[in-house]
């Protein structure tokens, strides 16, 4: 269906305008992007009754999503995830990037892709978002460029599609940061049902970091059939003390690059909306929300924790530090970074 005309929604601190655009399809689904972080504002879709109802969390205004630390709906980069102590090698040189996480580098920093203004262009029933990010930035080498297409087609499929060239290598994971909560009457996720195909996840220390890839049998992080979030948060497993809950990154089956393979699919029993993610990148970072409590929601109050859960399409947290597979999170001049992610909202 045709794009909206851009509305107006606030500003930058500089006082540049900034816009919110709305894609609809035939079943009467919608969501509205905005050119501030590529920002998914929000997605309305129809529950088994047909009734239309609100599926990712969002805050008030532009000024609560400049503020706010939570990446809510958009996308994050240069680095997608964290990087330990901030610094990485590449060609033998050292780099120290932006620390917004303690000690250590997350979803491109303060002022990441998520709080830039994009260039966005109508792509017939699409939209066609640009982005230049200088040299430096963030203390990343080299100038990357990026565009993304994101378009919403008649059977609930959110597609985005990535692609980043550069002229220097530098490392570059880019996702998408929406937070879902599939019944839009209820302001909590714990009875919502996952599964993720994947036999391994990579546990991490008490700073979220990946230190080894583990064989998600026998533990709270099987997800290979469905299983409720809330039963599995009360498992005695010490990855989950740690982090409140999950934040641990998936290995899903299949080849990374290729066409993409659903790995992960998620369902909600009173409302019946079932959200099946489908991706080409290596990693699946999956955030239950447990540290979304204070964050601002649309009507200016409060979420709690567990207001709703993250599903992060990606490359393996740390990866550029990690020995044998850094490489292959290098984008160097010549090579085009892409990437292809769908959320598809459909019902039981």
């Amino acid at each position: 269906m045709p794009i909206s005309e851009p509305t107006a929604w606030g500003m930058l601190p500089d006082g540049r305008p900034l816009h919110r655009w709305t894609l609809r399809n035939a079943r009467g689904a919608r969501v509205d992007i905005s050119d501030l972080g590529a920002t998914l504002l929000l997605w309305q879709a129809p529950d088994r009754q047909g009734q239309l109802g609100e599926v990712l969390l969002g805050h008030p205004d532009a000024a609560h999503y400049l503020a706010a630390n939570a990446f809510m709906g958009g996308i994050v980069g240069r680095w997608a995830n964290r990087i330990r102590g901030g610094r990485f090698e590449l060609d033998g040189i050292e780099h120290r990037i932006d620390r917004n996480d303690g000690n250590n580098h997350l979803h491109g920093g303060h002022d990441g892709f998520h709080a830039r203004a994009w260039d966005v262009d109508p792509d017939g029933d699409a939209l066609l978002l640009n982005l230049v990010s200088p040299e430096g930035d963030g203390g990343f080498p080299g100038e990357v460029r990026v565009q993304l297409r994101v378009s919403l087609d008649d059977d609930g499929a959110l597609e985005l599609r990535y692609e980043a060239t550069t002229d220097a290598p530098t490392p570059l994971s880019l996702t998408a940061h929406p937070y879902f909560n599939l019944n839009d009457r209820r302001p909590d996720i714990r009875d919502h049902v996952i599964r993720i195909d994947a036999e391994e996840f990579f546990a991490a220390d008490a700073e979220a970091i990946p230190t080894d890839r583990q064989h998600v049998s026998g533990t709270a992080f099987d997800f290979r059939e469905p299983a409720p979030i809330g039963s599995r948060l009360h498992w005695p497993d010490p990855q989950l003390r740690l982090s409140g809950g999950f934040d641990h990154c998936y290995v899903p089956h299949g080849a990374v690059g290729n066409a993409p393979r659903v790995v992960a699919v998620v369902t909600e029993p009173s409302s019946g909306r079932r959200l099946t993610v489908e991706t080409d990148r290596a990693g699946l970072q999956f955030y239950s929300g447990q540290k979304l409590g204070g964050q601002v929601n649309r009507d200016g109050h409060p979420y709690s924790a567990f207001a709703g859960f993250a599903l992060e399409a990606e490359a393996f947290p740390n990866q550029v530090n990690m020995p044998g597979i850094a490489e292959a999170a290098i984008l160097r001049p010549g090579a085009t970074y892409r990437q292809l992610t769908r959320y598809r909202l459909d019902t039981l």
